[in-house]
């Protein structure tokens, strides 16, 4: 199937699927236009820095709530990558939640489906700090500042390169959500099944992208067909718009790829 004429995935599944807002070679506003018909739910990639910022201005974020009405679009916003909310210092911590209050401040207009957040670690690996105890108490205290503005379950946690065992206790004690990002799952060498029975149930949003030659955010044709259908008989399962599942992918071929992938699944 050719989707590169007017096809669409809107509303053809019992979760809404979304796409991020880097597809074509273009701003903000004219990948939302361009994926507005096309999909369920886009997820706003936003960066807030000293050296780059695509923070939407007000007039922006009017339009973006416009193009929502009109076509039924939902937004999940995902909140800056340069941050360490659970660093050493205190002073970086506090940065790192400022530039997140930022963007959630700007967007709520938008009344975003979700927002996802990562905790970085010190170091990259299964072991995210060698002060892990100081780290996690780090987070704590990030997540309750956010907590002040953002509703608990509308704040999700991504699986990034660690297990993510060692979060839950803060996903868990404040009654956060989780996004289930399945690209990290098979990159990193995890189980598939073994999250999915874990944590679904508490999954608010899940990411979905492939993995070819040891790198992620390739096609869903990447996606082994095993995982998808897991994937999508557990969604189909009751009603499961109170879900997203992004194809997390940045390139409009893969775009198309990945819808010819997801419309066999297609009711």
């Amino acid at each position: 199937m050719n989707f590169k004429g007017d096809w669409s995935l809107k509303n053809r599944f019992p979760f809404r699927l979304g796409t991020t807002s880097y597809i074509i070679p273009a701003d903000l506003l004219p990948n939302v236009g361009f994926l507005a018909d096309k999909v369920d739910d886009i997820e706003l990639v936003l960066f807030e820095s000293d050296e780059f910022s695509n923070l939407p201005e007000a007039v922006t974020i009017e339009r973006l709530k416009d193009i929502a009405g009109r076509f039924d679009l939902t937004y999940t916003i995902h909140l800056p990558l340069d941050t360490l909310m659970g660093h050493a210092k205190a002073s970086v911590r506090q940065q790192s939640v400022d530039k997140c209050l930022r963007v959630i401040e700007r967007t709520a207009p938008l009344s975003p489906f979700a927002y996802i957040v990562h905790f970085h670690g010190d170091q990259r690996g299964k072991s995210p700090s060698l002060e892990m105890e100081r780290w996690v108490e780090g987070h704590r205290q990030s997540v309750e500042r956010l907590l002040r503005v953002v509703d608990a379950q509308d704040l999700c946690v991504e699986m990034l390169d660690y297990p993510y065992e060692l979060i839950d206790g803060i996903v868990t004690d404040y009654g956060l959500s989780v996004c289930l990002d399945m690209g990290h799952i098979l990159l990193y060498g995890y189980a598939p099944e073994e999250y999915l029975d874990r944590y679904l149930s508490r999954t608010r949003v899940i990411h979905l992208h492939g993995v070819e030659v040891g790198q992620d955010h390739h096609g869903l044709a990447f996606v082994p067909a095993g995982v998808l259908n897991s994937i999508v008989d557990r969604l189909g399962n009751g009603s499961n718009k109170t879900r997203v599942v992004t194809m997390e992918i940045f390139d409009e071929g893969m775009l198309y790829q990945s819808m010819d992938v997801m419309s066999r699944y297609a009711s």
